[in-house]
């Protein structure tokens, strides 16, 4: 399904934006709602969705959940729909954190001091979505890798990371825990930078170049 940015105009101003789950993730949220109980088997299911994403269209290779770090219950999910919805926001991360804070009723995900929340992505986040994880209440953040694979195999700029990003993330409180699944990450990254797709940075024809 493609969506597009609300049409409500007032004197000719957009007054809302929308953005769904594309409609082959719609579809399998029952099989992918089971509960991930390791960090491997929540990885599993985030690599699986990014890698099925690019194919279907829908935006980079890119997916994220929004699981209950001691049980595993899996609370969102959340793949890269820039493509579909021609918002460049609409990271897998930025969906995932959204449709967590719309199921919980709350913009702060930590606000339940009994139940710590854990985002799963399938490499360290950009730099817009380093902020949007940082502001979302999660409690811990479990990323497939870090360096600079993800650009030189892609093509995407991911911005200005600081170097010690996940220090500030622990700093707030936020555990980080790196190298889960980072090898079919990799393979996902590898095959779509090789695959005849838009690489939709908005500035540039591809990502700076890294040593």
């Amino acid at each position: 399904m493609t969506q597009s940015p609300d049409d409500s105009r007032t004197s000719g101003l957009a007054t809302g934006f929308s953005a769904q789950l594309p409609a082959w993730l719609q579809g399998e949220l029952t099989a992918v709602s089971t509960p991930r109980v390791t960090p491997e088997e929540r990885m599993e299911l985030v690599n699986y969705l990014a890698d099925r994403n690019w194919r279907e269209g829908n935006g980079g290779p890119f997916a994220a959940i929004v699981v209950d770090h001691v049980t595993g219950e899996v609370i969102s999910v959340g793949v890269n729909v820039v493509l579909s919805t021609g918002l460049s926001s609409m990271h897998a991360e930025v969906t995932a954190i959204s449709l967590a804070q719309v199921a919980l009723g709350s913009w702060d995900l930590g606000a339940d001091p009994e139940r710590e929340l854990e985002l799963v992505v399938n490499w360290r986040p950009c730099v817009m979505c380093y902020g949007s994880t940082m502001w979302s209440g999660v409690r811990h953040l479990v990323v497939a890798g870090s360096g600079p694979e993800l650009e030189r195999l892609s093509g995407f700029d991911e911005g200005p990371m600081r170097e010690d990003w996940a220090a500030q993330f622990e700093a707030r409180g936020i555990s980080v825990t790196e190298g889960v699944g980072r090898d079919d990450a990799l393979r996902v990254f590898r095959e779509y930078g090789e695959a005849d797709v838009l690489v939709y940075n908005a500035r540039g024809a591809g990502a700076i170049a890294l040593d």
